[in-house]
């Protein structure tokens, strides 16, 4: 028989999907901490009798989590270890029908731009004033900062616009503002998110702002990172380049999703540029900002993509040498562009092809690497894991790139910190190093006082 939790008023945050998912459910919470509300992020030991889940519906498998989590929530609901289960986020907002036809044990669904409905059922009223305001759930040094929302691009293979909607930019005065209330709160370095940043301030300043932005951005105190995520090739704004040439804080960093190389893949994934203009701007990069690290991902086995037109993708990620690159299978999305065409390369082809462009990558980065032994490299510190620490150098983000990993048995280093790091060894992906001993940095274990 189905019995009451005796967990009262407190709310469980699930948070699934990409940064910006994880950008909103800190609004969330702020919002129902800042209404005297108990929250908590994804908390297994003490769930809560309350719980909302923020979903992603940008492709199949992240779709499938999604579903699978609602139904785990649904079915604690059902057994009497949470009293409410509501839904929100982008599977919500593009599926909203048919989650309430065939998930019925939840309370109630919302999409990506009903907080305050969200809110009022939680009841909590959603406050105008707080702007920036918001419980950080990533490490206490670093924060993700949402400078717009939504995307006008048409790329044929993407529902973000009909999950996030137009592209709205923040205004560049309420983004210094919450990056100040992150410098307050201890946060050294912010990552840059939205759809589209290359479209930041089109909309509100008729052209586009991320340099403005960004000049802005480096005078807030304590923030000693910025890094830029997501940005569109087309249009690409090379002020910005000027502005990371120049400016410390802004890391030499670009992360730049350019889907493929081939143009005739290019033009029917609605991308507005070619193989040749692509690679154009690529080098127009490394020539404004030679020591940049450029962050990429790819599409594999896109409607049509024939053996040849792959073969021109791998040749061309050897000959452009990325330092950082991820490689996806092509997922058939409904209301698309790309659905009316047949999804017609088979599923083992896909998953070869991912391989391949991986392991051209992973040859890549191993040999760039190689070039960093016997350097020294600033390096932020992220986690201890086990015996090791785990931390990055600017040209790294978390949780995607590589890591910088130091041995706790010789080394003491405090998290959230930035180091100087001697690299003596390195692989694939990772590397190898030490503390440079200078005052106030750490020293050997065995030279500290007990």
């Amino acid at each position: 028989m189905r019995t009451k939790t005796t967990k009262q008023n407190k709310i469980n945050v699930v948070t699934l999907g990409c940064s910006k998912n994880v950008y909103d459910s800190e609004v969330l919470m702020g919002q129902l901490k800042a209404n005297g509300k108990e929250v908590v992020h994804e908390d297994e030991n003490d769930e809560g009798n309350i719980v909302v889940i923020n979903t992603c519906g940008f492709i199949g498998k992240a779709k499938e989590e999604s579903v699978e989590t609602i139904l785990h929530y649904a079915q604690k609901k059902e057994e009497g270890e949470v009293d409410k289960v509501f839904v929100t986020g982008c599977l919500s907002e593009r599926y909203k029908p048919d989650l309430e036809a065939e998930i019925t044990n939840v309370d109630q669904y919302f999409g990506t731009h009903d907080l305050p409905n969200l809110l009022k059922v939680l009841e909590a009223d959603y406050k105008h004033e707080l702007i920036g305001e918001r419980l950080t759930t990533t490490p206490d040094h670093y924060a993700y900062l949402k400078i717009a929302e939504g995307c006008d691009r048409p790329c044929s293979f993407c529902a973000i616009p009909l999950m996030r909607g137009k592209h709205v930019s923040t205004p560049i005065e309420d983004l210094v503002t919450e990056a100040t209330k992150l410098a307050e709160k201890g946060i050294k370095e912010i990552m840059l998110i939205a759809q589209d940043l290359t479209y930041y301030g089109l909309d509100i300043y008729k052209k586009r702002a991320l340099a403005d932005l960004l000049k802005e951005l480096v005078k807030v105190d304590g923030i000693e990172w910025i890094r830029l995520h997501y940005a569109f090739p087309t249009g690409f704004p090379m002020d910005v380049l000027e502005v990371m040439k120049n400016e410390p804080k802004v890391c030499n960093y670009l992360d730049i999703p350019l889907q493929h190389i081939n143009t005739e893949i290019l033009k029917s994934m609605k991308r507005g540029t070619t193989h040749e203009k692509t690679t154009s701007l690529i080098h127009k990069f490394r020539e404004a900002v030679p020591n940049m690290a450029i962050r990429t991902t790819l599409i594999v086995g896109y409607p049509g993509e024939t053996e040849e037109q792959f073969q021109e993708l791998k040749d061309w990620v050897e000959e452009m040498r990325f330092e950082r690159l991820g490689a996806f299978e092509y997922s058939h999305e409904e209301n698309t562009g790309a659905y009316v065409l047949e999804d017609d390369v088979p599923a083992d082809v896909k998953f070869r092809r991912v391989n391949e462009i991986m392991e051209v990558q992973s040859q890549i980065s191993w040999e760039l690497n190689q070039e960093k032994i016997g350097k020294t490299f600033k390096c932020l510190f992220d986690r201890k894991d086990g015996e090791y620490y785990y931390g990055r150098t600017e040209f790294d983000s978390p949780d995607v790139d590589n890591d910088v990993i130091v041995d706790a048995r010789e080394y003491y280093i405090k998290l959230g910190e930035f180091i100087d790091i001697e690299i003596f060894d390195a692989g694939d992906f990772d590397l190898h190093g030490k503390p440079v001993v200078k005052q106030e940095r750490p020293v050997p274990l065995n030279q500290k006082k007990k």
